[in-house]
């Protein structure tokens, strides 16, 4: 947020805050530990097992996903007291935000006037529904409404708003000129927005996966199940949004001085996105007049960055500690585990068949009472939203292919066709041609809430990102197949009809590559949702009924002689519960699809870990 002078935190305040980062590692890294010894693990069963054939018909992508920069002029509300104030603002390609007091300031290489990475914010354009949002942040508990009155200019309109909105740092308030570069700056936001957030999902590393995992046993053994938000971002950002949400209350009391305030007024103080409260003076807007407060508020602003950039220093730097020993940890796995791998799955299968038979009760009347009601609408849901973005991918693509053709049919100079290929290459990156597959993954964000909110699914703005990031790799691994084919078979012998009609030929080719590759990933995504969706609610319901996991003194000798952390009776009792709940995923997939006699995709290696005989139990 740029560099201030001073911190609002004294030093007893951060040597709190450092404590409470310290707890939160001493006690989250044997979570990690254990989750990475039960990655490596996985990987080298499934890499000794029975070997899936290659089901990807289009070449992957070797581009990292990435945002296009975008520049421009903004008003930004800033200030003490706030007034709007003219700043060029540039969102960088690993989606940074940065704002520079002038254009020729940027190009000079000047020092920024404030940055800030776009992990966890949510970007609003519309002015009444960023005005209910501080209403459900603060709300009057006295009741009195009449107080709202004391603060009209809230309600002022801003022509065309862009409100950033974080649930631990301070809102961000930039106006732009018009309604075009309003829409350009939206679709360029929202895509950093979502590269920030998605950078452990996306990963297919062992560690990213066994960092995720860990993320939700440690909540999970605090009481917490239900996947949720909270996993977008670095590994360092989870971390400290996980801590930020037991500080939020306790931060947020002790920083708002006057609870008489209205409930706009005080959100507006913890978030210095409009001024507002009593005695406070106006001042001028392009766009409306700001109220501004008194200067005792001014650390209450500071508040919320400085308290969050020290619990995210504190976790990055415990991370960066920690990594060497999970280097060292990864190298000795792999080396530790594959002589004894026969041994430990055949201890797992003894120890997964025991508790299969004792939680076979259980878990049959939850799936069948609980689960299997919702289980069809869920699935019906998310498959006609996957398929409904693929299928505006599709449409970009064969768009995007037959203007190649007809451009080459023209005749066209070198250099007007190398820029027609270089825009048909950039087609995953164009936030503008993407907008409407992007837009479909959105279409049915509120119906999948209220269908996964019974089952603590709060996490519907990850499954949206996850969908729009599948749509995004398709179209890019589709664009790098045919930019290939096409440079195979183009030879300097053809003319420009012949050039054309084999592009088209390859376009043919790709397009049918894409259907198959699209139905796979259509299914593997859904498949994992359901299973992120479904997974936490039954181990909730399972664990007010059964504590077998816990009662196995038979095998819990055996699983500790082995002296692995990658072999746990809780870890092998989760992988049970998963085992049958992915029976009945793929049931409901095969009736969705219409495709019972077709084979599941190739999964993610955490869905379906064990290649050995008998871990899918019995069908019940």
């Amino acid at each position: 947020m740029g560099a201030r002078p001073s911190s609002p935190l004294d030093k007893q305040q951060q040597q709190q805050l450092k404590g409470e980062v310290d707890v939160l590692l001493r006690n989250f890294l044997p979570c990690y530990r254990r989750q990475l010894a039960a990655s490596v693990l996985r990987q080298i069963s499934r890499e000794l097992g029975p070997q899936e054939p290659a089901g990807c018909q289009l070449f992957r992508s070797k581009k990292l996903p990435r945002v296009r920069e975008h520049r421009g002029a903004l008003m930004h509300l800033q200030g003490h007291p706030p007034r709007w104030q003219p700043v060029f603002c540039v969102l960088r390609g690993d989606g940074r935000l940065e704002w520079f007091r002038h254009k020729e300031e940027h190009e000079s290489g000047r020092r920024v006037l404030g940055s800030t990475a776009l992990t966890g914010y949510t970007l609003l354009t519309s002015q009444p529904e960023y005005l209910r949002l501080l209403d459900a942040l603060c709300p009057d508990s006295s009741g009195d409404h009449v107080q709202e009155e004391t603060e009209p200019l809230l309600e002022a309109p801003v022509s065309f708003p862009l409100f950033l909105q974080h649930p631990f740092r301070r809102h961000l308030c930039f106006s732009a000129a018009t309604r075009e570069a309003q829409r350009a700056w939206r679709l360029a936001l929202q895509g950093g927005i979502r590269l920030r957030g998605t950078v452990l999902q996306r990963s297919q590393a062992p560690a990213a996966r066994a960092f995720l995992e860990a993320v939700r046993l440690y909540r999970q053994h605090r009481g917490h199940f239900g996947e949720d938000d909270v996993t977008l971002g670095s590994d360092a950002e989870v971390l400290a949004a996980v801590l930020m949400r037991g500080l939020l209350p306790a931060t947020r009391a002790q920083s708002l001085p006057d609870p008489r305030g209205a409930g706009r007024a005080r959100a507006w103080a913890w978030t210095e996105v409009r001024g507002g409260g009593p005695g406070s003076r106006p001042t001028t807007s392009p766009n409306s007049r700001v109220l501004s407060r008194p200067r005792s508020w001014a650390l209450v602003r500071q508040l919320a960055d400085a308290v969050y950039a020290a619990v995210l220093a504190g976790a990055s730097a415990g991370l960066r500690a920690f990594q060497p020993e999970k280097d060292e940890l990864l190298a000795s796995l792999d080396r530790s585990l594959r002589p004894d791998l026969d041994q430990m799955l055949q201890l797992r299968a003894r120890v997964a068949g025991r508790l299969r038979a004792d939680v076979q009760g259980p878990l049959k009347a939850c799936l069948r009472r609980k689960v299997d009601t919702r289980l069809s609408q869920v699935t019906q849901t998310l498959l006609s939203t996957v398929e409904a973005a693929l299928d505006a991918v599709r449409t970009l693509l064969a768009q995007g292919m037959d203007r190649l053709s007809r451009h080459l049919r023209g005749n066209p100079s070198g250099a007007r066709l190398r820029r027609e290929v270089y825009a048909f290459g950039e087609m995953p990156w164009d936030p503008e041609l993407m907008r409407k597959c992007y837009r479909e993954a959105e279409r049915s964000l509120g119906t999948l809430g209220q269908l996964a909110a019974p089952f603590g699914f709060l996490g519907t703005q990850s499954l949206v990102f996850g969908v729009q990031d599948l749509a995004q790799q398709l179209m890019a691994n589709a664009v790098a197949t045919f930019l290939q084919l096409a440079d195979q078979c183009l030879t300097t012998s053809l003319d420009c009809q012949q050039a054309a009609e084999q592009l088209g030929r390859v376009g043919g080719r790709v397009l049918k590559k894409f259907q198959s590759d699209g139905e796979a990933e259509q299914r593997r995504c859904v498949r994992g949702w359901l299973l992120s969706i479904f997974l936490p609610f039954v181990l909730s319901q399972l664990q007010r009924s059964c504590r077998t996991f816990q009662k196995l003194p038979e095998f819990e000798g055996d699983v500790l002689a082995m002296g692995s952390q990658a072999l746990t009776i809780e870890g092998i009792y989760e992988d049970v519960i998963r085992e049958v709940l992915l029976q009945r995923i793929d049931q409901e997939l095969k009736r969705g699809l219409g495709t019972s006699n077709s084979p599941c995709a190739q999964v993610d290696v955490s869905e379906a870990p064990w290649h050995q005989e008998g871990a899918g139990g019995p069908s019940w």
